[in-house]
C-alpha cells in the first residue's frame, strides 16, 4: 500500500523547514561570531538582530532557489521520497558538526544529501554534473579564497587609515561599524541560505504535481522558509560561534569589521547571479584573512585544518546518509516510517550529548568552559609558515589586539636602577 501522496508531501515540507531551522542556528556564527567576540554586541542582542535580518533577506531574491529547484537534479522521474531522504542526510550532518563545534557548510550538506538520494533512486544520470561543478564546487573553492584575500587587504587598509587617530575612539567606531556589517552579513545570509529551503520545497511541490517545472517559489514557501531560518538563528548556534569567534584567530574590532564586510559583499554578489554559495566557508575564509592581515596576528591552523577536513567530508558524508535513507524509503511506507524514526532518534542522541557541556549566551566568550575545556585551538601555537610569511610583509598596525595601542612602541617607563651596595650596611640587612 502506497503512502498517501499528500501526506508524504506534507512530511517533506515539515522536514525541509526543520532543516531550515538547523541551518539557522548552525550558521548564526557566520554573521555574529566576530561581533560577539569583540564585544560590539551582547550575545542575545546579536542573534536577535541576525534573526530579523535573515527573515528580511529571504524576500530579496529567488535566484538561488531556482538553481536548486531546477538545476542540480533532473526533475523528470524524481520522487518526493527522494527529497525526504536528502533532507535526512543534511539534517544529521548539520547536527553532528554543530555538536563538535565545526562551522561546516549547511549548503553542501543539503547538496550532498540530494545528490546521494537521487543517485540511489535513479542513477548518476539524474545529476546535472555541469551545474554541480559551476554553481557548487567551483564557488566552494573560490569563494573562501576571494573573501579571505579581500578581508586581509581590508584589514591592512583599516589599520593604515587609523594609524594616526585616537585608538580608543577608533576601536569604538569600528565596533559600531561591525554592527552594521554584521547586519549586512545576516541580510546576505537570508538571501542565500533561506532560498535553499525554498528551492527544496518548490522541488517537492513540482514532483508532487502541485507546481509546474520551472515555477518560482510561492509566497507561502518564502514566508515559511524565512521564519524557520530566523527562529533557528535566534536560538543561537553557540558552539560554532565559540569556534569562529575565538578558535580561528583573535580579532580586534578593525579585523571584525573588515571580515564581515568582505564576507557580505561576496555572499550578496553570489546570490545575485544564482550561485548557491556556502556562507560558512565565505565567512570562515574572511575571518582567517583578517587574522593574516594584522601584523602579529596568528591563524590557529590546527582548528582551521579540522574545519577544512569537515568541509571536504560534508558532500560525501551527507550523500552517503542520503543514499542510505533513500534505500529505506524505497521499501515503501514502513521504510519511510523507519527513516523518520531514525532521524528523530539520531537527533535526540546528539542533543543529549550536547547537554554534557552546555554552551550558551552566558559562557560563549569564555576561554574555558567546565566540561568542555578550552575553546578549540585557543591554546597558543607557533605561527605557521603562511602566517609568518604574510606577517613579514604586513605594515605594523597602531594598536594591540584589544585596545589598538601600539604593540611596536617600546615602554617609556625607565628600568629601575641597579642596587648600589651601601658600605655602611651589613651584608644581608634589609631596609
Amino acid at each position: 500500500m502506497a503512502l498517501d501522496a499528500t501526506l508524504l508531501l506534507a512530511i517533506v515540507i515539515v522536514t525541509a523547514l526543520v532543516f531550515d531551522f538547523t541551518n539557522g542556528f548552525h550558521d548564526t556564527a557566520n554573521a555574529m561570531a566576530t561581533t560577539i567576540s569583540t564585544g560590539a554586541l551582547k550575545p542575545k542582542t546579536a542573534v536577535a538582530m541576525s534573526a530579523v535580518l535573515n527573515l528580511v533577506g529571504a524576500f530579496l531574491s529567488v535566484e538561488v532557489a531556482k538553481t536548486i529547484s531546477g538545476g542540480i537534479i533532473n526533475e523528470d522521474g524524481l520522487k518526493t521520497e527522494v527529497i525526504f531522504a536528502a533532507l535526512v542526510g543534511a539534517i544529521l550532518w548539520n547536527l553532528l558538526t554543530w555538536l563538535v563545534g565545526l562551522p561546516s557548510s549547511s549548503s553542501h550538506a543539503l547538496f550532498g544529501g540530494l545528490i546521494g538520494a537521487a543517485v540511489m533512486s535513479m542513477g548518476w544520470s539524474s545529476v546535472n554534473g555541469g551545474t554541480v561543478v559551476t554553481k557548487v564546487l567551483l564557488p566552494a573553492v573560490a569563494a573562501p579564497i576571494v573573501a579571505g584575500l579581500a578581508a586581509m587587504l581590508a584589514t591592512r587598509l583599516t589599520y593604515r587609515i587609523s594609524k594616526k587617530t585616537d585608538q580608543k575612539a577608533t576601536a569604538k567606531g569600528y565596533r559600531a561599524g561591525q554592527i552594521a556589517s554584521a547586519g549586512l552579513v545576516s541580510l546576505a545570509h537570508g538571501t542565500n541560505d533561506a532560498q535553499k529551503t525554498m528551492g527544496i520545497i518548490t522541488l517537492a511541490l513540482i514532483t508532487g504535481g502541485v507546481l509546474n517545472p520551472g515555477a518560482n517559489p510561492p509566497l507561502w514557501v518564502i514566508v515559511s522558509a524565512g521564519v524557520a531560518i530566523a527562529m533557528g538563528t535566534y536560538l543561537g548556534g553557540w558552539r560554532i560561534i565559540r569556534t569562529m569567534g575565538k578558535g580561528l584567530t583573535d580579532l580586534a574590532p578593525q579585523q571584525g569589521f573588515a571580515a564581515q564586510t568582505s564576507a557580505a559583499t561576496a555572499i550578496l554578489a553570489s546570490s545575485h547571479i544564482g550561485f548557491s554559495l556556502s556562507t560558512t566557508q565565505v565567512c570562515s575564509g574572511a575571518v582567517m584573512g583578517s587574522g593574516l592581515g594584522r601584523k602579529g596576528g596568528v591563524v590557529r591552523w590546527s582548528t582551521a585544518t579540522r574545519m577544512f577536513v569537515a568541509w571536504g567530508l560534508t558532500l560525501p558524508a551527507a550523500g552517503l546518509v542520503g543514499a542510505g535513507a533513500e534505500f529505506l524509503t524505497k521499501q515503501g511506507p514502513w521504510g519511510i516510517g523507519l527513516t523518520a524514526a531514525l532521524l528523530v532518534i539520531g537527533s535526540g542522541i546528539i542533543w543529549k550529548l550536547s547537554r554534557r557541556n552546555s554552551i550558551d549566551h552566558t559562557n560563549v566568550t569564555d576561554d574555558e568552559i567546565r566540561g568542555a575545556g578550552p575553546v578549540s585551538g585557543a591554546v597558543e601555537e607557533p605561527a605557521g609558515v603562511v602566517t609568518t610569511a604574510i606577517a613579514a610583509v604586513t605594515p605594523p598596525p597602531v594598536g594591540t589586539l584589544a585596545t589598538g595601542e601600539s604593540s611596536e612602541v617600546k615602554s617609556t617607563i625607565p628600568a629601575p636602577a641597579p642596587a648600589v651596595a651601601d658600605p655602611a650596611r651589613p651584608a644581608g640587612a634589609t631596609l
